[in-house]
């Protein structure tokens, strides 16, 4: 099995586990190489070889937009007489996306924590991911995810998905408030959706733009964009800044949010963003509340887990319905 792979390779290489839903993840001192799970999450499919190399070059391709300096290659994990090497002769057996290590203590969540974050450093955040933007790809199949038809189907779908847990980690008055405030917000606002399309709002992003894949090292670095759905990286550049913005207000910090907000728009001179921000601070804090949700499907999880990880859910719808107007 492939966590058996891991587990021997991180034991002789002095590295710490980490595992999340989609990968297996080993951190040493100067390096760090992510191996992905033969899962299919409907949104994503690892379940070959094939597709996990794939998804590895795709992903250090898309991340070297942002942080050339931390995604250093996709390496072979091959085994010979019975042992497994990173990046050895013998036969390969699984592929692996070698970064360099980032120091833990410099990650923007946990700087937030111990209210170690500036003014100048959200600045500084700004001022890269608006060049980001600038410089990101636009073409008509990226146009069309900032269409009303697409914007439509991705409320939809979160609020479908969410159904199940009315009265477990959202209210029934929270469910249909920020609901019928979305639908609303949507059709009063056609005009803005579709100029945001002709301003070129719409672009090939990072698609998880929050606080714990932000970097204070030499360099500011932005990681784990979105690899494997286009789909989830195509959007509007005002979800994006909604998404981090949205994650500032969660850590409790209101003023570094509007700061952030601030100065990206001084930059960018996105007059709009204004208008349309909270409809995707909205949007993003509800897509979080979902998916920490759907960790209450797992049968297994220990008690303790399961309190901390409904807490956490009922945080986010919270923060959701903060944003209605």
């Amino acid at each position: 099995m492939i966590s058996d792979i891991v587990q021997a390779l991180a034991e002789e290489k002095k590295a710490e586990v980490v595992e999340t839903q989609m990968s297996w993840v080993m951190v040493g001192k100067k390096y760090t190489y992510k191996v992905k799970k033969p899962v299919d999450l409907g949104y994503l499919d690892y379940t070959t070889l094939e597709r996990r190399e794939f998804f590895c070059h795709r992903e250090v391709e898309l991340n070297r937009r942002l942080c050339p300096e931390v995604y250093l290659g996709v390496i072979p994990i091959t085994r010979e007489e019975g042992k497994f090497y990173l990046d050895g002769k013998g036969r390969v057996a699984e592929y692996a996306v070698k970064m360099k290590s980032l120091p833990q203590e410099k990650m923007l969540d946990v700087l937030l924590t111990q209210d170690r974050v500036t003014p100048d450093m959200i600045d500084r955040v700004a001022q890269k991911v608006a060049y980001f933007h600038e410089h990101s790809s636009v073409s008509d199949t990226i146009r069309s995810f900032g269409g009303l038809e697409v914007i439509r189907h991705n409320t939809q779908e979160n609020f479908l998905q969410t159904q199940k847990y009315i009265g477990v980690s959202i209210s029934e008055h929270q469910y249909r408030k920020i609901k019928e405030w979305t639908e609303g917000f949507i059709e009063q606002n056609v005009p803005l959706f579709e100029r945001r399309v002709r301003q070129e709002r719409i672009k090939d992003g990072h698609g998880d733009l929050h606080a714990a894949h932000v970097c204070f090292d030499q360099e500011i670095v932005i990681f784990d964009c979105i690899e494997f759905n286009d789909r989830f990286r195509y959007g509007d550049v005002a979800s994006e800044i909604a998404f981090l913005a949205m994650d500032l207000d969660h850590f409790g910090k209101p003023s570094l949010a509007s700061q952030f907000v601030s100065s990206y728009q001084e930059l960018t001179l996105d007059h709009d963003l204004s208008s349309i921000l909270n409809f995707y601070r909205c949007y993003r804090a509800y897509v979080r509340g979902k998916v920490h949700s759907f960790r209450l499907d797992d049968a297994s999880l220990p008690p303790e887990d399961r309190d901390r990880i409904k807490a956490e859910a009922k945080g986010y719808f919270s923060l959701a319905l903060s944003y209605v107007g």
